[in-house]
């Protein structure tokens, strides 16, 4: 019976850990780290430069577990929704993950998932991840499932963090919007 009841609390304090916000570290108000990394746009490469894009506008950078997988899957899906109304706000929006980085090229094209209408970078060793306090702590060669937006000024503005995909669009396009007052 005690082995049961062991048993019940680990599986409940796992529960509560994966369904509970992450905390990223970068707070608002700081300098976001510059990068650039290899990406790719419906299924071609580039090196994508956060100051080059910075110059355009707020740059929302997501960091996502891995390509192809449910959760990624879902969030892709639903920036790829809403690229129209970032793109309205001159808001560039990067996906950056260092799982499945293999799959990337794919992933970014593909109609279901990013339908290459935005970029998704490759972060090998979780390097760019590191900088902003993304990394998945179950996993930590991979990524966390947290979004900055940063402002023209290379100030982060807002972060948003939790495994579950589904706020991140709205978090992450208020916070644009936001930027517009």
């Amino acid at each position: 019976m005690k082995h049961a009841f062991k048993l019940a609390a680990i599986a409940a304090v796992g529960t509560i850990t994966l369904a509970s916000p992450s905390l990223a570290a970068l707070k608002e108000g700081t300098k976001a780290p510059d990068f650039s990394a290899p990406a790719y746009l419906a299924g071609k490469p580039f090196d994508f430069k956060l100051a080059d894009a910075l110059k355009k506008g707020p740059v929302v950078v997501y960091f996502f577990p891995a390509a192809h997988t449910s959760g990624c899957n879902i969030e892709a899906h639903l920036f790829s929704a809403a690229i129209d109304q970032f793109t309205a706000l001159h808001a560039t929006v990067i996906g950056v993950t260092a799982g499945n980085t293999d799959q990337l090229a794919d992933f970014s094209k593909e109609t279901e998932h990013c339908s290459g209408k935005f970029p998704v970078a490759s972060d090998p060793g979780a390097k760019i991840a590191k900088q902003y306090d993304a990394i998945l702590s179950m996993k930590p060669e991979w990524s966390d499932r947290t979004s900055y937006v940063i402002a023209p000024s290379g100030s982060i503005v807002h972060v948003y963090s939790n495994l579950d995909p589904k706020q991140h669009v709205k978090e992450t396009l208020d916070a644009v919007k936001a930027i517009k007052k």
